[in-house]
């Protein structure tokens, strides 16, 4: 189900050492398919070809085939609690963990609590991906205005294309903090765009192209961020709009994948994944939850999933579950996921294809306190 995100509670690793890193962590046919790689960005750095060659792999494996990943929240409210809820549970980390540099304290965005959680994870062996919910549209008004003209966000002497152009900047500089940090990102922005309940959603499609385009560029060439795996994240069909309609071209897209939400992990329920996995991408659930979008019941059997995976979409390259109720830590049988054959955690990764740095997990500290939101469920 289509769903409105309002709710509540580098330096680039340089090529030799990495080769040299992967081959005496046994990781080296997974380097001969790094060199074969082709990124989105031409330019993106040795580490980043190493994690999307290792998943365009995972999809022919006979088990270890699917990443676990669980979202960390926002900005400052960013906390690996629920995560460590999923350790205690199932004896494992997910393999990846997401933040949002959205700050509903202001209303604006905030890296360095975000940053902070995503390099200490990192460094403790787990991938990270970056979100993107804007608070305020370029216009000045709400997520949700309706007003946005696309074009003028990236036509200069606009008042929209000089607060897009801030936001851009901040984004990039959080980025940028996590290359110097040796991190590679799944940046996953602009997600649900064949929904009407974000500014960026339901517009043109040629509009949408431009804009994505227009953010890749500045963050590549411009900005020099080449540690980014970009993300395509549309919803499950929505309202007869199918989940490659905005997609933005081969050489702007390296993961595509849509948000899901439900009980019914079947492609009746969940449609869109046959042209998705036609584009030739690796495909991922870029966000799943169960129920819906509001008054979530944390009955959901997380067995469910990867049940519905192996049946009906079993092309999945790996999971993104959404946090609090929705969240396997607060629902039944969590460890019927994590342990399953198929499911790729955190210690299974392959050694030295993120950075471990430290041999603990990271630590939590209490994340700032932010006012109570819910999720609202869109218009009809």
């Amino acid at each position: 189900m289509p769903f409105e995100l309002l709710f509540r509670n580098h330096r680039p690793v340089a090529a030799p050492l990495l080769a040299a890193a992967l081959a005496l962590s046994g990781f080296a046919p997974a380097l001969a398919a790094e060199r074969a790689v082709v990124t989105a960005d031409p330019n993106a750095n040795a580490q980043a070809r190493a994690i999307l060659g290792y998943i365009q792999g995972l999809p022919d494996r006979p088990d270890r085939r699917v990443l676990s990943g669980q979202w960390a929240g926002y900005g400052p409210m960013t906390t690996l609690e629920q995560l460590e809820a999923i350790l205690k549970q199932t004896g494992h980390w997910p393999a990846y963990i997401g933040v949002d540099y959205t700050d509903w304290n202001t209303h604006g965005l905030s890296t360095a609590r975000a940053n902070q959680i995503a390099i200490a994870y990192w460094r403790a062996g787990g991938l990270v991906e970056i979100d993107i919910v804007f608070a305020i549209s370029p216009n000045g008004g709400e997520l949700n205005d309706r007003d946005v003209n696309l074009i003028d966000c990236i036509t200069p002497g606009t008042a929209a294309y000089a607060r897009w152009q801030k936001d851009l900047d901040t984004m990039a500089a959080g980025l940028l903090e996590l290359q110097q940090a040796g991190v590679v990102v799944f940046w996953r922005p602009l997600h649900e765009m064949n929904g009407d309940w974000f500014w960026w959603g339901g517009k043109p499609a040629p509009d949408f192209i431009r804009l994505w385009r227009h953010m890749f560029e500045y963050f590549t060439d411009i900005k020099g961020l080449h540690n980014l795996l970009w993300v395509y994240s549309p919803g499950i069909v929505a309202r007869n709009i199918g989940t490659a309609v905005y997609y933005p071209g081969n050489g702007y897209v390296d993961l595509v994948g849509f948000d899901a939400y439900g009980d019914h992990v079947d492609s009746a329920h969940f449609q869109g994944y046959p042209d998705l996995v036609a584009l030739g991408k690796p495909f991922f659930f870029c966000e799943f939850g169960p129920h819906g979008p509001s008054e979530v019941p944390g009955t959901f059997d997380c067995g469910n999933l990867i049940k519905g995976i192996k049946e009906h979409f079993p092309r999945t390259a790996g999971f993104m579950c959404w946090n609090d109720n929705w969240s396997p830590a607060n629902n039944r049988n969590s460890a019927g996921l994590y342990r399953d054959p198929w499911i790729v955690n955190r210690e299974d990764l392959p050694a030295g294809l993120a950075g471990r740095e430290t041999a603990v997990h990271p630590t939590d500290t209490a994340p700032e306190k932010a006012p109570t939101r819910e999720r609202a469920t869109p218009g009809s």
